[in-house]
Formats: C-alpha cells, sequence, structure tokens
C-alpha cells in the first residue's frame, strides 16, 4: 500500500496493489498494521454502503457531533468523490479535492474529520462503502450546497443534466451561512 498526496495535505488517496488474472482480481482494503505505518487510522467503528444510480449527487455532508474519518471506494461503478475542508483553523478551511475513483482500481480516498463528503456518480450504478471512524450521529448530521459558489467545486456534470438529490441536500444551506468546526 502506499498513499498519493491530493491537493489538501490531509485527504489522501490509499492505492492498494490489485492482482488480476482470469478469474477477476484480488486486493487489500484495509490492513491494521499498513494503515498504521502510513499514519492512517487503525480503527473503524462502523462500515457503510450505499448504492446509487447515474447522475446521483450525494452531500456535501458531515457531522458536528463524532465527526466521522471516512475511507471511501466504490465497490462497483465509477465515481467522482470530493472532500471539502470544514475546519475553521485549518490553512486549508474551504478548499476542496476531487478524485475519480473506480470500483477494482486499488484506489480509496481517505477524508479525515472535520472534512465535508461529497461523491457524484458517473456510471450507470455505483456502490460505494465508507469506513467510518465514528459512528454516524443523525441529529448532528449536516449539509453544505453541492454547488456553492464560495466552494466552487468542479463536478463533472454533464451540461443540460441537472443532478439528482435528496430534499435535504437540494435544500441544503450554502458555505457561509452554515455552522463549522473550530
Amino acid at each position: 500500500m502506499k498513499i498519493e498526496q491530493t491537493s489538501l495535505p490531509d485527504v489522501v488517496v490509499v492505492q492498494s496493489p490489485v492482482y488480476e488474472d482470469g478469474r477477476g482480481f484480488f486486493m487489500e482494503v484495509y490492513h491494521e498494521e499498513r494503515f498504521r505505518d502510513l499514519g492512517l487510522p487503525t480503527h473503524f467503528a462502523q462500515d457503510s454502503h450505499s448504492h446509487s444510480t447515474r447522475h446521483v449527487l450525494r452531500g456535501l455532508h458531515f457531522q458536528l457531533v463524532n465527526p466521522q474519518g471516512k475511507l471511501v471506494r466504490p465497490t462497483t461503478g465509477v465515481i467522482f468523490d470530493v472532500a471539502v475542508d470544514l475546519r475553521r483553523s485549518s490553512a486549508s478551511y474551504g478548499k476542496w479535492t476531487g478524485e475519480v475513483l473506480r470500483a477494482g482500481d486499488g484506489r480509496q480516498l481517505w477524508i479525515p474529520p472535520g472534512f465535508g463528503h461529497g461523491f457524484f456518480v458517473l456510471s450507470d450504478t455505483a456502490d460505494v462503502t465508507y469506513k467510518c471512524t465514528t459512528v454516524y450521529h443523525a441529529e448532528s448530521n449536516r449539509s453544505i450546497r453541492w454547488d456553492d459558489k464560495d466552494i466552487g467545486i468542479e463536478w463533472p456534470v454533464e451540461n443540460g443534466i441537472a443532478p439528482i438529490l435528496s430534499p435535504q441536500d437540494a435544500d441544503a444551506p450554502s458555505f457561509d451561512s452554515a455552522t463549522w468546526y473550530e
């Protein structure tokens, strides 16, 4: 396993070797000792899984209580995965990074606690798994607008096609009116 830096210093791509042959492929998703050696968390409290269709955009989500670090990967399909730094004390506060992740390519995105997270589905369908450092805390779950002008995420949305959003994401507040981490 190795780490690839993104444009945000704390968000990294975890790259695992993929061993392919005529039967398919094999890769390690998590290995406690290797994660420790790379400076990544070794304890995860919850695994989550979502299934989405093409043009679904989920996010940008975060929790005020029990902020979750997330190790994200698609198990099927292709996604554009995004992290936004929401830590006001950070030099990269309000900045974003995005990565295209493909099922089976060995790449996972590590998003530390204190970041907003979202993704856009580029394939017909995508199953996305998240290893989370803390359990979900529904009462403190928050969202920011996916298309907020102050953040300026360059989503790979096709011209003339509106992303499919949940009611929560469609009504999410702007970056400048949301509640953040200190």
